[in-house]
């Protein structure tokens, strides 16, 4: 019998110990060993401990690094993924609950009064008091891995909430940066045409001048006032798109628009270095990478929670406490205690329902494997991509410096010649619009370099 016994337990522990889930590996993806946009990054060591830091520090501005502080503290979208993310904590624990026994205790106490003429009564009716406490246990063996499953798969799904949540963070530090850095865009533009308007009116007030001298015709003063009369519009069109911009950073920040301003600083924000790293990085510290492949390892995890179904569940009950009608109730003679009940449990027919839950579960893990994939496709593109934005708009803002200066010559000389009496007027609009759209395109190239970067940082997971 000794020998049978511990067969048994053995028997017993090596079913405890089976998983009904697939061996978990993860999708292979090929890592280029170098971005095809930025010639010399290299593969690199991995970071997925590394502290992200506030990347935005490196633009050198404190009104950003204080509209990023606000953000941090008061963003509802923010806000909402950190409450998703306790929610998928307490899931976690409510599966891990399941684990254990439950323990369940009570009391009852009860006056009666029994019929007198009840069968073997012999006539009396006696009254009597009934106490009793007690306390049941309940335990299921977990013989075919079904609830540590559950409990591998909710742990992976609070993993990936908390992998959103720095996702959620992430993309709000860069739409602060972005709408941040079209702020100031809008700031430097809106400089460039007061001080364009404040041109345009002296050369108006010459040509009107002229004019009434009967140097200069009256289409000469109709061109200057059009070219004036425009630039003027511009400039409520920028303060117009400033003010949307504005409100923008305000919900961003979590702040009521009305109550919200930025101080206009004419001075935009310089793009800083390219951050150093490399494909083989992105794998470890990109957040939305990581919910992807957490949700890969939970959804198979539940393939084994399906598969259990097939095999049957076994109860294990135990129950104690202490009951009288008379006499003291904590005392030996009023104790009780039964094992039991324990039961096992095996469906022998359901219409085919758990064949169909476990290919709902298989078909959902490859659902999730190929999102993963999408998602590293997607992580290495918008890499190449703000990597080329960068080095292109680089190139581009040194040819539009050139081109806005040489346009700038361009206008001074044709309103030297105008002043001379070398050239009619139209050779000064065409050269103060070129001018005027020559810088307007630098500030835009120089905004958008600014945008370019943020990209970029967003794309290699927040690092510099």
């Amino acid at each position: 019998m000794g020998v049978d016994r511990g067969a048994a337990a053995l028997l017993l522990a090596g079913l405890a110990g089976c998983s009904m889930a697939p061996a978990y590996r993860p999708p292979a993806t090929a890592v280029p060993q170098a971005f095809k946009e930025a010639e010399g990054w290299t593969a690199a060591t991995p970071m997925d401990q590394a502290s992200r830091g506030k990347w935005w520090e490196a633009f050198g501005d404190p009104v950003l690094n204080d509209l990023e502080a606000r953000a941090e503290q008061a963003s509802p979208t923010l806000a909402a993924a950190l409450a998703r993310y306790d929610q998928a904590r307490a899931a976690a624990r409510i599966e891990r609950a399941d684990l254990f026994p439950q323990v369940n205790a009570g009391g009852d106490a009860s006056r009666q009064r029994l019929s007198g003429r009840r069968f073997g009564g012999n006539g009396t009716a006696p009254t009597y008091d009934d106490f009793s406490v007690g306390a049941t246990l309940d335990y299921e063996l977990d013989l075919w891995g079904r609830i540590r499953n559950g409990v591998r798969a909710a742990r992976a799904d609070a993993q990936a909430s908390e992998a959103d949540l720095a996702s959620a963070r992430l993309s709000l530090q860069a739409a602060v940066a972005d709408a941040y850095a079209r702020l100031r865009g809008l700031d430097a533009e809106a400089e460039l045409l007061r001080q364009t308007v404040e041109a345009f009116g002296k050369a108006y007030r010459l040509t009107a001048t002229r004019h009434d001298g009967g140097i200069a015709s009256g289409i000469d003063v109709n061109r200057a006032k059009t070219v004036l009369d425009n630039a003027q519009a511009q400039i409520s069109a920028v303060a117009n798109e400033r003010a949307a911009t504005e409100h923008e950073i305000a919900a961003l920040v979590g702040a009521v628009a009305s109550d919200f301003s930025v101080p206009v600083r004419v001075q935009p924000l310089g793009a800083p270095p390219l951050p150093a790293g490399a494909p083989s990085e992105l794998l470890q510290r990109r957040p939305d990478i990581a919910a992807a492949e957490r949700r890969m390892f939970a959804a198979n995890a539940r393939i084994g929670v399906a598969r259990a179904a097939f095999f049957p569940t076994l109860t294990l009950g135990l129950s104690g406490g202490y009951q009288t009608t008379h006499g003291e109730l904590f005392s030996k003679p009023s104790s009780f205690w039964g094992l039991g009940p324990a039961s096992a449990v095996l469906a022998l027919f359901d219409g085919g329902r758990r064949r169909a839950e476990v290919k709902m579960s298989r078909a959902e893990y490859e659902e999730v494997s190929a999102g993963y994939r999408e998602t590293v496709l997607g992580a290495f593109r918008q890499v190449e991509d703000a990597i080329a934005a960068n080095r292109h708009l680089a190139d581009q803002a040194v040819n539009q410096r050139s081109a806005a200066a040489a346009a700038g010559r361009t206008s001074e000389l044709a309103l030297t010649r105008y002043r001379d009496g070398a050239s009619d007027y139209l050779e000064v609009v065409t050269a103060q619009t070129d001018a005027l759209e020559a810088q307007r395109a630098l500030l835009s190239v120089e905004t958008q370099r600014m945008r370019a970067s943020v990209a970029l940082v967003k794309a290699l997971g927040g690092a510099v």
